[in-house]
């Protein structure tokens, strides 16, 4: 078998007469984290659920862990783990139950189910919260009671949807020294989506998709490379006037942003004083950055990617009520 636990070719997927994912393709490696980055519509969502077999493909081909996900869906079901962006735990229910519910509908042995949800819920940090009721339970705490949960049936991936949606910034990196030490624990592949850049820095490699099409694939490092010089956003009191000055006495592309204008240059430290100087625009701000993936969006697409047109997995969590355990013939 070669290194792949997700080998996606060709793929699309029609709606009547929209493509929502016009033939990606694209393989990630086992053991690895891989981050699906991309704003409202791109078609991460639909490539998502394609893999984990809510969706038909419309042609092209996936496998996971070696299964077909047209042709095996049981197989792949049995073998993925999926964490949503909505919550699903019953709050109605402690932490046990909420996993026992779990390992009845994956059909863990019962044999090691004790054993399981045990080293699970230890290694989340809510061994002593077993028995309380989940509605008592911070955000935080019920992220990684989701996480335990999806990870319950030894899944060989594990899909998380923007695993730190709506977490302060001190649990989002909580939950991600988790998510880090689960690899190592489980020997899992991840498959999440995020629209915080930063958090996508956390991965090996980021797929960023748009219109349908992966635009680019590659390291963090590596797509940041793709930006080459230093980023300089400006404020001035006029700023129409001050991008024509850009475009035609300094020579620069501007890239489109909502309240400043945004370009790229080398050697920006001596660029600046040049600009202060020649500028004939009075300037309210001006700041200069290593690039970013807000960089590297905005020079692919033009673009930046906005809090709220991010998208991910919210539909799979209706969508999975109607599918068959992964047991079901």
């Amino acid at each position: 078998m070669n290194g792949y636990t997700v080998e996606v070719e060709g793929l699309v997927r029609k709606f009547g007469d929209l493509v929502a994912v016009k033939g990606v393709t694209f393989n990630v490696d086992r053991g690895e984290v891989f981050g699906f980055l991309g704003p409202n519509g791109a078609g991460k969502t639909t490539t998502i659920n394609m893999l984990c077999t809510l969706l038909t493909p419309t042609a092209g081909r996936a496998t996971v862990d070696g299964f077909d996900v047209v042709r095996h869906k049981r197989e792949v079901r049995q073998r993925i783990g999926l964490v949503f962006q909505d919550p699903s735990l019953d709050d109605r229910l402690t932490a046990n139950e909420n996993l026992d519910f779990h390992a009845v509908v994956y059909a863990v042995p019962h044999s090691i189910r004790e054993k399981r949800k045990r080293e699970l819920l230890e290694m989340v940090d809510l061994l002593d919260r077993a028995d309380d009721l989940v509605i008592t339970f911070s955000g935080g705490m019920k992220r990684r009671l989701e996480i335990a949960r999806g990870l319950l049936h030894h899944p060989r991936v594990l899909f998380l949807d923007e695993p730190t949606i709506g977490l302060d910034p001190q649990t989002r990196r909580y939950i991600w020294d988790y998510i880090k030490d689960l690899r190592k624990r489980e020997e899992i592949t991840i498959f999440l989506t995020t629209h915080y850049m930063e958090e996508a820095e956390h991965c090996d490699r980021i797929a960023i998709i748009d219109h349908g099409n992966i635009i680019a694939m590659d390291t963090p490092d590596n797509l940041k490379n793709m930006v080459g010089g230093d980023v300089i956003r400006i404020k001035t009191e006029d700023d129409a006037r001050a991008e024509e000055l850009l475009k035609e006495k300094f020579r620069v592309n501007i890239l489109e942003e909502r309240d400043c204008l945004c370009f790229e240059v080398e050697r920006g430290e001596e660029f600046i004083p040049r600009l202060i100087r020649e500028l004939d625009v009075p300037i309210q701000s001006i700041s200069l950055h290593r690039p970013t993936l807000d960089d590297v969006f905005l020079k692919l697409t033009g673009r930046e990617i906005r809090d709220d047109e991010a998208d991910g997995l919210a539909g799979m969590r209706q969508m999975v009520t109607r599918v068959r355990p992964p047991f079901a013939r």
